[in-house]
């Protein structure tokens, strides 16, 4: 608020200064310009009445000007809303890590329901919804002409009810239905894994968990793996993450830089402008790191893959994030409703907006679509069959060149390698990325020295 204030005054005492040589010619502009407004706002009174009064079913005031509002707020652009105050708790609640519904992020294109991502372990992924899919019909009942927050509302509905959803996807000539039962979603922000040598930090959400999951997740795949020097590289799976808080992606980058900046915010105002620098400590200790984005990774998650892919201190591997670069402040209103509005947009560190446009990748990367087997089919033989080589053949020449010890350590490799082209079969993508980092791992012998 005092930010507004001294603005304020600002404007008043330049006014001040400028009517002593062109007072009237000002004051009569901004006399046009209140008079106009007035003038609005009576017409907006005037229809108010007049639907209050004579249209064909009673409505309630209350809905008629929050709808107003919201057709205000909505005009402007596609994330700046009203949040009445059932939906203003839900947003709070889902920041927090858990809230009911089906588990997807979307937003409006061309006047259609369209689906930035499916969260993980949620009933719209395990329905096979996807990133870029669009949403025409909820129960049979079309969304056309909808305002975003109204079809979202119809999606909503008590845990364990069913929703069918009509589907249009990208390559498929006909509209289909799915069938999904809305349950609790709980979201569990980032999850960790070992593949081979490398660790993969898999960052479904921006809440307030998603910094504590991530420290807790890597300090645990480490030790797993004995120790940071053991470990060739990371993985940061921002694949499908819709974004969320700000604060949290700026302490995600943070992590993995030693310094410099990971984001700038500007507003209309330059005064309003923030720059968010990191401070020392990386929790990688230098280790590669390689970032998989995809066409569901937004907002936050752009902001992680653009810092660290301007610092150089990670391989973007992938397809073309999202493309959200602008940041909405929430303000609490009378009634305990709030105003979701566009204040900014954000910048990477080299000065790049990704707004429309969204963050490259260094390496592009599709992620194959696996044909779907008939019930009964089987995979080709040619795939089962076991790859005979020369330590299959009877009476080999045995290996003299390795101790015991070595060719246990040679052994454990093959597995290793073994899992990782299995790895292909179920996540090229990243299956890529694991592969990406054993080669930085293996071209960088001093850094593990």
């Amino acid at each position: 608020m005092r930010k507004f204030v001294i603005a304020a005054l600002g404007g008043t005492v330049a006014g001040a200064i400028l009517t002593t040589q062109i007072a009237g010619p000002l004051i009569a502009q901004e006399a046009g310009k209140s008079g106009s407004v007035y003038e609005q706002l009576d017409l907006f009174g005037d229809i108010f009445e007049r639907i209050r009064a004579q249209y064909v079913e009673e409505v309630e005031p209350k809905d008629l000007i929050e709808a107003a509002i919201n057709g205000m707020l909505t005009s402007l652009d596609p994330h700046s809303s009203y949040l009445p105050p059932d939906d203003f708790d839900d947003m709070q609640v889902q920041t927090r890590g858990e809230f009911g519904g089906l588990g997807i992020e979307v937003t409006q294109e061309d006047g259609f329901v369209k689906v930035v991502s499916p969260m993980d372990d949620t009933p719209a992924a395990a329905a096979g919804i996807q990133s870029g899919d669009f949403i025409t019909h909820v129960n049979g009942e079309s969304l056309m002409g909808l305002l975003l927050d109204e079809a979202v509302e119809k999606m909503r509905g008590p845990v364990g009810s069913e929703i069918v959803l009509t589907i249009v996807r990208e390559g498929l000539a006909d509209p289909f239905d799915v069938s999904i039962i809305r349950d609790t979603i709980k979201l569990t922000a980032v999850r960790s894994r070992v593949v081979g040598d490398a660790i993969v930090l898999r960052v479904t959400t921006f809440n307030d968990q998603t910094y504590p999951n991530l420290e807790e997740g890597l300090n645990k795949s480490i030790a797993e793996l004995g120790g940071i020097d053991n470990v060739s590289g990371i993985v940061l799976d921002l694949r499908n993450n819709p974004g969320g808080l700000l604060n949290q992606a700026i302490k995600v980058s943070d992590a993995f830089l030693e310094k410099g900046e990971i984001v700038s915010t500007r507003g209309r105002n330059p005064q309003d402008g923030e720059r968010f620098n990191a401070t020392g400590g990386d929790l990688a200790q230098g280790k590669p790191m390689v970032v998989l984005i995809n066409g569901g990774s937004a907002s936050a998650s752009e902001i992680v893959a653009g810092a660290l892919q301007d610092h150089r201190r990670a391989v973007v591997v992938g397809t073309k994030s999202f493309g959200k670069g602008s940041v909405q402040t929430l303000v609490p209103l009378r009634g305990d409703g709030a105003m979701r509005l566009t204040t900014a947009r954000y910048y990477t560190p080299s000065g790049r907006s990704i707004q429309a446009l969204g963050v490259s990748p260094d390496i592009v990367v599709k992620q194959p679509v696996r044909p779907e087997l008939a019930e009964g089919e089987t995979p080709p033989a040619a795939e089962d069959a076991p790859v005979r080589s020369e330590a299959d053949l009877r009476g080999i020449i045995s290996n003299d060149s390795m101790t015991e010890d070595e060719q246990k350590v040679y052994e454990e490799e093959q597995k290793q390698a073994e899992d990782a082209a299995k790895l292909r079969d179920e996540d090229y993508q990243l299956a890529y990325a694991v592969d990406i980092l054993k080669g930085l791992f293996t071209l960088a012998p001093a850094a593990r020295e």
